[in-house]
Parts: structure tokens; C-alpha cells; sequence
């Protein structure tokens, strides 16, 4: 891969992480409500869901998904369900008051935390049940691989290049949401937030069922 073609990717990748989704919304939502350490383990997963996105359209497959209308409309489906489901599992996140929250102001109460694995898996799945990326990855990737070279190195130096790029953004938003954990300093507000990350999600996965495959 040419440099001039590497750092255009480069580029494309900053503003495809930045642009808001439902992988920041992801890592904001954990950020305020986990801590920046605890949300690693949420983004890992969306780097992983984003890996196998990028090796399904950059394999072919993504095409063929694309060309299918049916098997797109399962894919669709399933990611703006799934969505749709953390925005309700966000809504009704039970909050447990501190036992030291009635003697001390600063004591904050703490959201009933999702294990490791399950907050990987929440990352994994919201990556790759979402079809917006898989249509993206199916337009943006073609231009940056070069056919009369082999494709598999070309596709790990893509990979690599755009977790590296997202895992500093959604760490970004992470570490921005969690400094913000101040502010919630009693069940009620906790709870509030809870609802407008969960409002957001459900927003988010049904604007999903609008998304539109590209005529093959």
C-alpha cells in the first residue's frame, strides 16, 4: 500500500470515528456510568465488531449481503432491534443508592454494572449489527485496495489502522462522559441520564429501520 493511499485512509478513518453513532453513544452512555476503565472492555468489543465488519465488506461479502434484499433486511432488522433492546435495558437500569450517600453528599450511588463479558459482547454486537457500517465499508474500502496486490495483507493494515483510530476516539468520548460522573451524584440524576442514553439508543436503532441498501 502507497503512503499517499495510507494516509488518505488515515484521514477517512478520523472522520468516520468522530462522526457521532452508536458506538459513541456506546461509549458515552458506559463512560458516565462505569468509569473510563471499565468501558475498555465495551470498546474492545466495538473494535472487534468493527473488525469483522471491515473483513466482510473488504472480503466481498458485503456486497453480496448488499445485493440480497432480503438477507439486508435481516441485517437491518436484527441491528435496529438489538438497539432498540439496550435503549430499554438503558431506561431501566436499576441505580443502588451508596450506604453512604445519606451521611455523606459526595458519595454518588452506583449503576448495577454489567460483567466484562457482557459489556464486550455490547460492543461486539452493536458493530455488527449495524448495516449503516456495513454500507459504508462496502463503498469507502474498494478505493483504498489496490487489486493486482494480495488482498489479505492490505485488509490487516486497513484493520489495524481504523481500530487504532477508533479506539482513541471512543476512548475519547469515554474519558469526556466519565468526567461528567460528578454531576450525578444522587439516584434521581442517575436515573435521568440513564433515560436520555436510553432515549438516544432507541432513537438510534430505529432510524435504523430507514436505512436503505444501495440498488445492486
Amino acid at each position: 500500500m502507497r503512503w499517499e493511499v495510507w494516509l488518505a485512509y488515515f484521514a477517512a478513518c478520523w472522520v468516520i470515528a468522530v462522526s457521532p453513532g452508536s458506538g459513541a453513544v456506546l461509549s458515552m452512555s458506559h463512560g458516565l456510568s462505569y468509569g473510563l476503565r471499565k468501558t475498555t472492555t465495551t470498546i474492545f468489543g466495538l473494535q472487534a465488531g468493527l473488525v469483522i465488519i471491515l473483513l466482510v465488506a473488504g472480503g466481498g461479502l458485503g456486497a453480496l449481503l448488499l445485493a440480497s434484499e432480503h438477507a439486508f433486511a435481516v441485517v437491518k432488522t436484527i441491528g435496529a432491534l438489538y438497539l432498540i433492546y439496550l435503549g430499554v435495558q438503558q431506561w431501566r437500569a436499576r441505580v443502588e443508592d451508596s450506604p453512604a450517600a445519606a451521611e455523606d453528599a459526595a458519595a454518588a450511588p452506583r449503576v448495577a454494572a454489567l460483567s466484562p463479558r457482557r459489556r464486550f459482547a455490547t460492543g461486539l454486537l452493536t458493530n455488527v449489527t449495524n448495516p449503516k457500517g456495513i454500507i459504508f465499508m462496502v463503498a469507502v474500502l474498494p478505493q483504498f485496495i489496490d487489486p493486482t496486490h494480495p488482498l489479505a495483507p492490505q485488509l490487516a493494515i486497513l484493520a489495524a489502522t481504523m481500530c487504532g483510530v477508533d479506539l482513541v476516539v471512543m476512548h475519547g468520548y469515554a474519558l469526556l462522559a466519565s468526567r461528567m460522573r460528578g454531576l450525578f451524584r444522587n439516584a434521581r440524576a442517575m436515573r435521568w441520564q440513564n433515560r436520555v442514553f436510553g432515549s438516544v439508543l432507541v432513537a438510534v436503532g430505529t432510524a435504523l429501520f430507514f436505512v436503505r441498501r444501495h440498488p445492486a
